[in-house]
């Protein structure tokens, strides 16, 4: 019998992996090959917990979806989430004071919620859809879609929440990327063409939609192809390089890193395992 290590990798991409790449070369590999741990974040446990409220919001009746029943769903969630990231909550708050805080802000962003829309009016089709559709080349690739509303007209909407404030548009790069990487999923998956992609931003109520064309998911694909084919370049050559910016200064992984005087680890053998 083979053992384990033979079996063909099947090649396999998420959005947010593959944003990593764009961002930093070495902080994909950090994440992705090394696997290296990393400090939990009070915003993005945050948002974890904010979309499971919303999630759960969606299973009430319609004229149940009120402020007051999102904000009654606030403290279940919030006690399921930390009986299962009991480490994280640990690190992240030493007093009740902390968490009693940090709830409130989770508290104003479900609020501001009500004013960007009415849930009372939607029936989603899917909540937290997971996705893996695998391209014409072979490549995989997988993500989650925060909700998606069919019209009966049958036009689609895919709507991404986002829990911090809207970017400049000078920065929305990232976001867009990230949104029709998905849309690029859902054409494959159904063979249509969604009619909307939304972006949420609750952090200060701002809204960004597209209504994308095929041509425009043509090159979606394409690009991440690119991509891809850039990951599978750097693994062959083992290349990580990083690239500096701003994010840098966000980053845990610092001390092993060349721009901040660190050594990386040597890649875990055989290599490169994606």
């Amino acid at each position: 019998m083979d053992s384990p290590d033979a079996a063909p990798l099947v090649p396999a991409l998420s959005p947010s992996r593959a944003a990593d790449f764009l961002q930093c070369p070495l902080l994909f590999r950090f994440r992705v090959i090394d696997r290296l741990p990393e400090r939990p974040s009070a915003a993005a446990l945050r948002g974890t917990l904010v979309h499971a409220v919303l999630e759960r919001l969606f299973e009430v009746p319609a004229e149940a979806r009120t402020p007051r029943t999102a904000l009654s769903l606030l403290e279940p969630q919030w006690q399921r989430l930390r009986a299962s990231r009991a480490e994280d909550a640990a690190a992240l708050f030493s007093t009740d004071e902390e968490v009693a805080a940090w709830l409130a802000e989770a508290r104003t962003l479900l609020e501001r919620y009500f004013h960007m829309e009415q849930p009372q009016r939607l029936e989603p089709r899917e909540r937290e859809l997971r996705l893996e559709v695998t391209l014409e080349s072979g490549l995989r690739l997988r993500g989650y879609v925060d909700r998606l509303d069919v019209a009966p007209t049958g036009q689609i909407r895919i709507v991404d929440y986002k829990t911090g404030k809207s970017p400049h548009p000078r920065f929305e790069d990232k976001a867009r990327f990230q949104i029709f990487f998905y849309a690029v999923m859902l054409w494959r998956e159904l063979g249509e063409v969604p009619t909307r992609l939304q972006l949420m931003y609750l952090g200060d109520g701002g809204v960004r939609w597209y209504e994308p064309t095929e041509d425009e998911l043509r090159a979606a694909e394409s690009q991440i192809l690119g991509i891809w084919r850039d990951i599978e370049r750097t693994a062959r050559s083992g290349g990580w390089r990083p690239r500096p910016s701003k994010l840098c200064g966000w980053c845990d992984h610092q001390p092993l890193c060349p721009e901040f005087g660190g050594t990386p680890p040597p890649l875990p053998e055989p290599a490169p395992a994606l």
